[in-house]
């Protein structure tokens, strides 16, 4: 899903909003795949960051955005 052929070398901890606009999705989406513990991340003085390579991972998953939720 991510393109690596325009040279783009993405860093290895990605900030919140850096992981919103690679995913396009909103803070609260992000909060539940913390939450959930679909997204792994790292607290580092009150800054969370997200590894690239488990992003990828994630993108990977079939069932990552399409899981549903019962009321």
């Amino acid at each position: 899903m991510i393109n690596h052929q325009s040279g783009f070398a993405p860093k290895k901890w990605l900030k919140s909003p850096e992981v919103r606009d690679l995913l396009s999705i909103t803070p609260g989406r992000l909060q539940n795949l913390r939450i959930n513990g679909t997204l792994p991340y790292s607290k580092v003085a009150g800054v969370i960051y997200y590894d690239y390579e488990e992003i990828q991972k994630v993108l990977g998953s079939p069932t990552v955005f399409t899981k549903s939720f019962d009321i």
